[in-house]
């Protein structure tokens, strides 16, 4: 178990539309102990902090040797690879990881024995969805003692201005295969809507974290004109220069409002929970996400090692501590 007293926080990234509230959050808590960090070291340096580079384990790892006193990281920029990760774990660094790449995240996840041996916990699926949809799926996973199968719907305001990563990702992501089929879905605050399947993380990680059989994860956009023409896009978006074309699109192009909302149904024979949170600006609720977990990393006493959000008693719930922050919490279904 780990509790952490002192020590600097490292906000990698922490001057982007997700890490400047992660910074900011974790400035109210821990003040004087934030340091923002990124490739562009004239920002970092701007907000009072420095230069790091994470696509360069060596030179990441230089960056912690020279400042010395960093107890944690939290990872709002997604490195090519498990470097920095494994960077972090060898020193005895704690880690909350954004990211959502699921390739990324296995290979961070097999790190748990070199965190574990040095003390350190590093935490994942830190996020909206990933996170507070693992956490909503482990809800009414156990509401139905045991689900066979779990739905989760992930709605996303077509009108926020979201950061370029999550825009590349997700253009990248609309051109990769997902299982299952679309399904019209009752969305608290926005009516019924139609969902498309999408490859998150989280339905190929909540399988082994909770031992469900079946977990589908959906995807549509508050605009359903621009649900239409993102999924229509997706053979299209196949091809590279498609790709840049979307990316560019979506960056400039804001046809909704800035609102989300999630879903978590599970099924167990003629059993049935489901739980939903609504709320504004999903980057912004990404870093509450993070913010809190990075708190609870070092206040409370975790376990060492790497494990999912959903895997944390101490964050189960999560999603009604964000009632102060206006995220609203919706029981939809019972066992």
């Amino acid at each position: 178990m780990t509790t952490v007293n002192g020590g600097r926080i490292l906000v990698v990234g922490g001057y982007g539309a997700v890490g400047a509230p992660v910074s900011q959050a974790l400035s109210q808590w821990f003040p004087g102990r934030v340091l923002v960090g990124g490739r562009d070291g004239d920002r970092a340096r701007q907000l009072g902090g420095v230069r790091v580079d994470v696509t360069d384990p060596a030179a990441f790892r230089q960056s912690l040797d020279e400042l010395k006193d960093v107890v944690a990281v939290v990872m709002c920029v997604e490195p090519p690879d498990a470097g920095v990760a494994r960077v972090c774990f060898e020193r005895g660094v704690h880690l909350v990881d954004i990211g959502a790449t699921l390739r990324l995240l296995d290979d961070v996840a097999a790190l748990h024995e070199v965190a574990a041996g040095t003390g350190a916990t590093g935490v994942l699926s830190v996020g909206v969805a990933p996170g507070l949809t693992n956490l909503l799926a482990r809800w009414a996973h156990e509401a139905v003692g045991g689900a066979e199968r779990i739905d989760l719907t992930v709605l996303l305001g077509a009108g926020e201005a979201h950061g370029a990563d999550a825009v590349r990702w997700t253009v990248e992501n609309l051109a990769r295969s997902a299982r299952g089929t679309a399904l019209r879905v009752p969305m608290p605050g926005y009516g019924v809507r139609t969902a498309h399947p999408f490859p998150f993380s989280d339905q190929h990680t909540l399988p082994r974290t909770l031992e469900v059989g079946q977990v589908t994860t959906r995807l549509c956009l508050d605009s359903a004109p621009m649900t239409t023409a993102l999924f229509a896009a997706r053979r299209p978006a196949r091809h590279p220069a498609v790709r840049r074309a979307l990316t560019a699109s979506f960056r400039h192009i804001h046809l909704g409002g800035d609102g989300f909302a999630v879903r978590a149904d599970a099924h167990r024979g003629p059993h049935h929970a489901a739980y939903a949170l609504t709320g504004q600006k999903q980057s912004r609720v990404t870093a509450l996400v993070a913010a809190y977990a990075t708190r609870e990393l070092l206040t409370a006493s975790l376990p060492t090692g790497v494990h999912h959000i959903e895997q944390l008693p101490a964050l189960s719930q999560l999603p009604e501590q964000l009632a102060e922050h206006g995220v609203a919490l919706h029981q939809l279904g019972s066992a």
